[in-house]
């Protein structure tokens, strides 16, 4: 069947979200398949399982939060006396080790999010445990190459690239995803005046739903990012047209964020592997099959046990395999988000009649995906409380002048007195990447604990001066 036929046919499966697909779909031989139904995954009917909570975060028997055995309190005492951010390095390395276990007997790159966590420190430690990096920005694509990334294991994604940024691309040879008709064009141009062939991806839109906030949903067909199927062929016969500028790579598709079900990337991929045949079936040479990222973790702390690397990776291999494929991963939030905590002071308690609630210094300036998604992130005092205090519901809120200002609702916690340390668990992603300076609460100072137990600072505070600065000479 021609590519430009995928989608031409009526749907041989029934769109919907409240049908499973039937499992014979998984044991037709691959070459029967035809990527032109919508994929919808169904939530799984069974007992949700739980397990004790690993974390490099615990607390001891006496009340006191540690990170990696170093008291969150003793940190407090050290640290500036603002909010601040706390990460453990040594959990990064775990959270890379277990995908890199995972990928064992793959070709794969694992292609860390830079928008995820953009800190300098950070990104050179990932650059040493092996990963490649994810960019959605020019200034992204600068800092990977000044943290020291190879550019042949580094992935330029975004429906909005612009020339300038993409002829460093083309200049560095990074991975190029091609994302609509415009960015096709750009690109060529870029490689014109590169004078460099630019690899690249076709960035498809799979339209599978990865049943998650629709902020962080990126893969269905309502989606700004990637091509329409349909159009395929269109983009195939583009790229024919310019073989000094563009050498087609790979197919990729990201589905979304926040994802827990791992039978949502078999499904995709499933799509992807049927539209590589199609796409070799012409005399491309496709040698990368990029599934993007979007792995979930446990915000809630409730001992759920969600999908590790393992199982993600488990479900595709065998489709990667069967087509002699390099398999590229865009893990951001599950690398990340699990090694930090946002630690803030309590400034008071106050009720206002029919609500309790806890202010602290830290605010949806610092950390701001309770506000801007209603998530929910795991909150606990950094130390144990009077014996007397008094156990309530509170809503955790900070000084900003907004309602939306809050860092979680309807939490049960001890009466915390002044000054005492409260943190916001799981705060790597997509946290101090998105903060800002509303109510010029200036962006804060992060740190990690060494693996051999010692503070370190890296990135430093912004400060008023900092604002003052851009007026400066004007």
């Amino acid at each position: 069947m021609a590519a430009a036929n995928l989608a031409s046919n009526p749907p041989s499966l029934p769109r919907t979200l409240n049908r499973a697909i039937p499992k014979p779909f998984f044991l037709k031989p691959i070459s029967t398949l035809k990527p032109r139904w919508v994929t919808r995954a169904v939530l799984s009917t069974s007992e949700p399982k739980t397990q004790k909570f690993q974390h490099c975060f615990s607390k001891s028997e006496d009340g006191f939060l540690y990170c990696e055995g170093v008291k969150v309190e003793d940190v407090m005492r050290s640290a500036e006396k603002r909010p601040f951010y706390l990460y453990s390095k040594s959990q990064i390395t775990r959270n890379v080790e277990a995908y890199k276990d995972a990928l064992e007997g793959l070709d794969s790159i694992i292609g860390y999010a830079i928008k995820a966590n953009n800190n300098l420190k950070i990104l050179e430690h990932l650059r040493k445990l092996g990963c490649g990096a994810v960019l959605v920005s020019g200034n992204e694509l600068k800092l990977a190459l000044h943290a020291g990334f190879d550019p042949a294991r580094c992935i330029f994604n975004g429906n909005g690239k612009i020339l300038e940024d993409l002829v460093v691309a083309a200049q560095e040879g990074v991975f190029v995803n091609i994302d609509s008709e415009f960015d096709l064009e750009n690109i060529v141009e870029a490689a014109r005046i590169s004078g460099k062939k630019v690899n690249v991806l076709l960035r498809i839109n799979p339209d599978v739903d990865p049943q998650v906030h629709p902020y962080v949903a990126t893969g269905n067909k309502n989606s700004k990012f990637g091509i329409r199927n349909e159009k395929l062929q269109w983009f195939l016969d583009a790229i024919k047209a310019h073989p000094k500028e563009l050498k087609l790579v790979g197919a990729h598709c990201h589905l979304g964020s926040t994802i827990t079900k791992v039978d949502i990337f078999r499904d995709a991929a499933v799509l992807m592997v049927a539209f590589i045949d199609q796409i070799r079936a012409q005399g491309f040479e496709i040698d990368f099959l990029n599934i993007g990222g979007g792995l979930g973790i446990d915000y809630y702390h409730s001992g759920a046990i969600l999908p590790s690397p393992r199982d993600l990776i488990d479900t595709v291999r065998e489709l990667v395999v069967s087509r002699n494929l390099n398999l590229i991963i865009e893990p951001g939030r599950s690398l990340i988000a699990n090694t930090c905590c946002l630690v803030n002071r309590v400034t008071g308690v106050k009720t206002n009649g029919t609500k309790n609630f806890i202010v602290i210094d830290g605010s949806m300036s610092e950390l701001i995906r309770p506000s801007l998604y209603d998530a929910y992130q795991h909150i606990e005092l950094a130390s144990p409380t009077p014996s007397d205090s008094k156990v309530s519901t509170f809503d955790v809120v900070g000084p900003v002048c907004e309602s939306a200002d809050f860092l979680g609702k309807n939490r049960e916690l001890p009466t915390p007195p002044k000054g005492c340390g409260l943190v916001v668990h799981d705060a790597g992603a997509y946290c101090m990447s998105m903060a800002s300076t509303y109510n010029l609460k200036m962006r804060p100072p992060e740190y990690w604990v060494e693996e051999d137990g010692r503070l370190s600072k890296i990135r430093h505070a912004e400060m008023f001066d900092d604002h003052l600065r851009f007026f400066e000479g004007l």
